[in-house]
């Protein structure tokens, strides 16, 4: 299945997932082209399974960009790009901090989302 946008695959139980998709919906450049998928969802699940073994394992956010997969900070600095100027020029400085120390934020942020976050009562994305 070719995708004619980018897309973010987020958890559609998390509270955190729901708010970084609100977060970009309404901050995104004009030009940005970019969808939102539960990563339940069966559209979802079909795009993980063209992932590397390593990707799929990952149990993450992904972002599919330009059809390559991305996960973790990988994804989330990523994100920036879609949104206006005054976002999308923190990208390059985000670059600056190391992959495994960006990795280990994003993962105890990851492990206590469902802690900080409260559930939202309806996924916002497919």
């Amino acid at each position: 299945m070719v995708r004619k946008k980018d897309t973010l695959l987020l958890d559609g139980e998390c509270g955190l997932c729901n708010k970084v998709a609100i977060f970009v919906d309404k901050r995104k450049s004009s030009k940005a082209e970019i969808e939102y998928l539960s990563i339940e969802s069966e559209e979802a699940q079909e795009l993980i399974t063209k992932f590397s073994q390593k990707q799929k394992d990952a149990d993450t956010v992904y972002l599919i960009r330009n059809g390559k997969p991305y996960i973790r900070s990988a994804a989330g600095i990523r994100i920036l790009l879609y949104l206006k100027w005054y976002y999308a020029m923190w990208y390059p400085i985000c670059w600056l901090f190391p992959l495994p120390l960006r990795d280990i934020v994003y993962r105890i942020i990851a492990a206590n989302r469902h802690r900080i976050f409260k559930k939202p009562d309806v996924c916002l994305f497919k």
